[in-house]
C-alpha cells in the first residue's frame, strides 16, 4: 500500500516542481537556477512540517517521500551547480550550492517547529 501512496504524491510532486520552476524562471526572468532554488528551500520547508506535526506513515509515503520527495531535486541542484561551474560562472555556483544549504537547513528546521505546534 505505501508504495501507491508514494506514487500517487510523485505523480503530483514532479509536475508542480516543474510548473514552480517555470513560472519562478518566467517571473525572474534570468537563466539562474532561481526556479530550482525556490523548490528546493519550500520542500525543505514543507517536509519539516510535515514530519513536526508528528504525522502517520501513510501521510509521510504520500506527501513525504512521494510528493516533496518528487517536488524537490538534488539531482537537477547538482547538475545546475556543475553546470554553472562548466560555464565560467564559478561564483554563482558556488553562491547557489552554499546559499541552498544555508537556506535549505534552517527551512527544514523552521518547517519543524511549525509542524510541532500543528501536532
Amino acid at each position: 500500500m505505501s508504495w501507491l501512496l508514494v506514487a500517487v504524491g510523485a505523480a503530483l510532486g514532479a509536475p508542480l516542481r516543474y510548473l514552480t520552476d517555470r513560472t519562478v524562471q518566467r517571473v525572474v526572468g534570468s537563466h539562474k537556477p532561481y526556479g530550482t532554488f525556490v523548490v528546493n528551500i519550500t520542500g525543505s520547508f514543507l517536509l519539516g512540517v510535515l514530519v513536526g506535526s508528528g504525522a502517520g506513515s501513510h501521510s509521510l509515503a504520500l506527501l513525504g517521500t512521494g510528493l516533496f520527495g518528487a517536488f524537490t531535486t538534488y539531482s537537477t541542484f547538482a547538475y545546475e551547480v556543475f553546470a554553472l561551474g562548466r560555464s565560467h560562472r564559478t561564483g554563482w555556483a558556488l553562491l547557489y550550492a552554499l546559499g541552498s544549504v544555508a537556506l535549505g537547513l534552517p527551512a527544514a528546521v523552521a518547517g519543524l517547529a511549525s509542524g510541532a505546534h500543528l501536532g
